[in-house]
């Protein structure tokens, strides 16, 4: 199939010819004539299968033609779409920017972590097109400056992180501000009984389109997990970098204190490193980013939400220092290698009282994570660790300068 079957106008097919997309991908061919005829859509597709042009080709055709009857016209926003973190909606700017071959869609893109005086100017420019955040979307609407009233299309992008996020009440507040007569799509790796239930609450008579079975994990990613001790993590983690050819590589922590501590244990090692988290500025997250995508830096620590929305080619190795609490979360971590068709790893290290998340990340993905047991690692147990004396230590010189350096208190 081709684009040109979808039923997408001429333009937009030689747009897509041009940016080498040689045919639509499964997410794509099931949505694309779907959105188009102004059908609502619940789309659940892995990581990396071209979710985002799903729907914003689409979206594209209609804003090149009239409002819809009956709708503000010129300045009104007609296509609204959320997303749950400011490098995701960052993302679909940059996409719609690259697929629009016109450049003449004005887009207002509203996050947190930026000015809103200029986002405030980018709204009184009259955008056709507003993709935000849910907590900075509603500080606009305070404000009065933003008008609803036009919106033809709703998008809910990785509205299962929206809800984990805790973010279902400040999209409720939009909602209610948006015309009952709309399109209403969503779209996400993972899709949990509840986001069905409410997505159905708000949406009129949805297609559902499962391109892979929900809670599934990418086939193209290799899995396997590491059992250790958790004084032996960081050990484990240095020797896998330092062993494995690792070409760019996603660790993963789940707290934002975790991640800023192993980056800085990493950068002690000399390790090409960036992190990102919820407590380091737009900025720096911006950077962090091209330098990753770049391949400046060669690891990148990252927290979950932080990581929604890293759209980079070729990581060859996800790790998982630490198991998600929520299976979801493993299945789009993992999702982040082995992108488009092409081969990657997931490896996790588990401590033995994180076995139960493991497990229910396999009850959840029906599929094995293969074990890879190693008895003895740099002449020390991992599994049971010999006594260790809390009074001795040693001097380590790092680039933090010369501290006293505990092994029992190294691997917390």
């Amino acid at each position: 199939m081709s684009f040109s079957e979808l039923g997408l106008d001429d333009a937009l097919v030689r747009r897509c010819e041009s940016l080498e997309y040689k045919e639509p991908t499964p997410i794509q061919a099931a949505a694309i004539p779907l959105i188009i005829s102004g059908t609502d859509v619940i789309g659940c597709a892995a990581t990396g299968t071209g979710k985002t042009a799903a729907f914003l080709l689409p979206l594209l055709q209609r804003l090149s033609g009239p409002a819809f009857p009956g709708k503000p016209a010129s300045k009104s926003v007609r296509v609204l779409i959320l997303a749950p973190t400011r490098e995701l909606a960052g993302q679909i700017t940059a996409s719609l920017q690259e697929l629009d071959g016109t450049q003449r869609t004005k887009v207002a893109t509203l996050t947190g972590g930026a000015s809103m005086t200029r986002q405030r100017a980018a709204l009184l420019r009259g955008p056709a097109v507003v993709i935000a955040t849910p907590g900075r979307m509603q500080d606009h609407i305070d404000t009065g400056l933003l008008n609803l009233a036009g919106v033809e299309t709703l998008v809910l992008d990785e509205a299962d992180r929206m809800l984990d996020m805790g973010f279902w009440p400040a999209i409720q507040k939009v909602l209610a501000r948006l015309p009952v007569k709309r399109q209403t799509l969503l779209f996400s790796a993972t899709m949990s009984p509840a986001i069905e239930r409410i997505a159905r609450q708000n949406m009129r008579q949805p297609q559902m389109i499962e391109v892979n079975p929900r809670g599934k994990a990418v086939t193209t990613v290799k899995q396997m997990a590491y059992p250790v001790a958790l004084e032996s993590k960081n050990a484990l983690l240095f020797d896998l970098l330092e062993r494995e050819r690792f070409e760019r590589v996603l660790v993963f922590t789940r707290t934002r204190r975790g991640a800023e501590r192993l980056a800085r244990i990493l950068a002690a090692r000399k390790h090409q490193v960036e992190r990102i988290h919820a407590d380091r500025s737009q900025p720096q997250r911006e950077a962090a980013l091209r330098s990753f995508k770049s391949g400046n830096c060669r690891v990148l620590v990252a927290t979950d939400v932080a990581a929604r929305g890293i759209d980079v080619e070729a990581i060859s190795h996800v790790i998982n220092f630490d198991v998600p609490a929520a299976p979801e979360d493993y299945v789009h971590r993992i999702g982040r290698s082995g992108r488009a068709g092409n081969e990657g790893k997931a490896i996790t290290l588990v401590t033995l009282a994180e076995e139960p998340a493991l497990r229910a990340i396999e009850k959840m993905t029906q599929q094995p994570i293969e074990r890879v047991l190693l008895p003895a690692f740099g002449g020390r147990e991992l599994l049971v660790l010999p006594p260790v004396n809390p009074i001795a230590s040693t001097r380590r010189q790092s680039s933090f300068g010369t501290r006293s350096f505990s092994p029992r208190r190294a691997g917390r």
